[in-house]
């Protein structure tokens, strides 16, 4: 079984957790089970993928947003995903791939703090809420994507693209740190 379905409407991606009986639908339709990576490329367009529609999230809701300082957060929070997703595209066209080295931490904030959803009048607090749970996400997903990987090199890709959403989680949660738990 696959274990996950993406949405050809939304884009969305679940993992099945356990199996049942039926179709995984979403936006009326149901949902295409993502295919197991065949090469590297095919899990660089992936990636690449993930990392545009990120982009497009935050430039959206900086759009939807009410205050200036938290449009100004998400336009950067964009310009991040943008890197990545350049930052991949390069390394598909040939560029050195670089594995990080070592382990990212992890401050484990978000894991302790209520799920939001996105809101025109949300407040700082709020917005690195929102994208704190985006990147663990997209960290959850790599990794469970590195372990069902066959091939060492898959793995290894899958592993990268986890510590890459890492570092950025990390940078998301140390201003929460930072900006919040100081004020409070």
């Amino acid at each position: 079984m696959t274990d996950f379905f993406k949405c050809s409407r939304c884009s969305r991606i679940v993992k099945v957790l356990r199996e049942g009986k039926g179709q995984i639908t979403c936006c009326g339709e149901a949902m295409q089970p993502l295919v197991n990576f065949q090469s590297a490329d095919s899990i660089l367009e992936f990636a690449i993928e993930k990392e545009a529609e990120a982009r497009d999230f935050y430039l959206e809701w900086a759009g939807k947003l009410e205050a200036g300082q938290i449009q100004e957060l998400f336009r950067n929070f964009a310009g991040e995903e943008q890197k990545h997703k350049d930052k991949l595209e390069r390394i598909k066209s040939g560029s050195a791939f670089q594995s990080v080295a070592g382990k990212v931490t992890d401050l484990k904030i978000v894991d302790y703090l209520v799920d939001i959803a996105p809101t025109p009048d949300m407040d700082y607090q709020e917005a690195l809420i929102v994208a704190m749970r985006r990147e663990k996400s997209a960290v959850k997903l790599y990794t469970d994507l590195a372990a069902m990987s066959g091939a060492e090199d898959m793995r290894e890709l899958f592993r990268a693209l986890a510590q890459e959403e890492a570092k950025h989680k990390l940078r998301l949660e140390t201003e929460y740190e930072k900006d919040i738990y100081r004020d409070n």
